[in-house]
């Protein structure tokens, strides 16, 4: 097999890995991230314990996405502090086992067809056209061996993120929005929806969000190349080489890139999300709106979700390199 096909292989096995096994942690990271203000005030004053579903519902399941939805029919009210609030869920493991509860297991997998659809080709697409760059095309422009990773990283993500910025915003409402017993949203609803969007906003609005992409993806990008290429020259000066090698660079690369792009990840979901939303928002631009969630909700909402998307970055990052590196190797050799 040549060295073209090879790594094309490898990319789409690591690729279609990645996207089987993280799915869960992406769809908690996004119900996390667009679940209602702590401090968000629903009625005056109700009777205690008060549950916001019908009188005949079984019993009161939250609803994590009331951003991007208006599903006032699943959101427990608590009062406290003299203020009807939604109630909230707190941390990883107790989105877990609501998404579970309230959807079951394939829950998790919300969106994971979606995913594989987006990603495979993305993914394939983005590591090949950063492995072109970085051998190919910038090493006579870029003589630098500490630059050229950055600036292949950035001009790849830049690239593929345009182009699939749409297919990315279906994902996010399809995974931001849980099922409604008389409106199920799947991915038919959504694409309805989207549907209207267009007729409504023009066909530009299926690349809202994109500017908040770009700023969480392209700095990710070149940041989690640059460290990851240093590693790897790091571990291969003392003879250590191999998968394992690339994995562990990989995934401490990509857990550092997360941590610096948690606020705009944020940012993205939560204007990805608020697009089908049928409540009026009155901030829709990126930087108005980090500055709200900074002043309505603290610092701290800006790093909403991080747990989970740490959790699936670090483990994907890890994958995917060393699936690329590793397949496209061992095919490489038996040619």
């Amino acid at each position: 097999m040549d060295a073209f096909h090879a790594k094309l292989l490898a990319a789409a096995t690591g690729s279609t890995l990645t996207a089987l096994t993280m799915t869960p942690f992406d769809l908690v990271k996004t119900r996390l991230q667009t679940q209602p203000p702590q401090s968000r005030p629903l009625f005056p004053r109700p009777p205690n314990n008060t549950c916001c579903q019908p009188s005949n519902a079984a019993s009161c399941v939250r609803n994590m996405s009331s951003l991007a939805r208006t599903l006032p029919a699943e959101v427990v009210c608590v009062w406290e502090d003299g203020l009807f609030k939604a109630e909230r869920v707190n941390g990883f493991f107790d989105a877990v086992k609501h998404v579970w509860r309230a959807e079951g297991v394939r829950g998790l997998w919300k969106g994971a067809g979606t995913t594989l659809v987006i990603g495979v080709p993305s993914s394939s697409a983005y590591i090949l056209t950063y492995d072109h760059l970085v051998h190919v095309v910038l090493p006579p422009f870029i003589p630098s061996a500490a630059a050229a990773p950055l600036f292949a990283g950035v001009i790849a993500r830049s690239a593929i993120t345009t182009i699939a910025s749409p297919l990315e915003l279906l994902r996010t409402n399809l995974q931001s929005t849980p099922p409604s017993p008389n409106n199920p949203h799947t991915l038919r609803s959504v694409l309805g929806s989207f549907r209207t969007l267009v007729k409504q906003n023009g066909f530009t609005s299926l690349w809202r969000g994109l500017g908040p992409t770009l700023l969480r993806d392209v700095p990710f990008s070149g940041f989690y190349w640059a460290s990851y290429e240093t590693w790897k020259s790091k571990f291969a000066a003392r003879g250590l080489e191999g998968t394992w090698v690339a994995f562990i660079s990989g995934a401490v690369s990509g857990t550092s890139a997360a941590l610096l792009t948690s606020p705009f990840d944020v940012v993205k979901t939560r204007r990805q999300a608020l697009i089908m939303s049928s409540i009026n928002h009155n901030v829709s631009r990126s930087l108005p709106l980090l500055m709200q969630i900074v002043r309505t909700e603290g610092a701290s909402a800006l790093f909403a979700g991080i747990t989970p998307r740490i959790a699936k970055i670090a483990p994907a990052c890890g994958i995917m390199i060393s699936c690329f590196e590793g397949i496209g190797k061992f095919l490489t050799k038996r040619t």
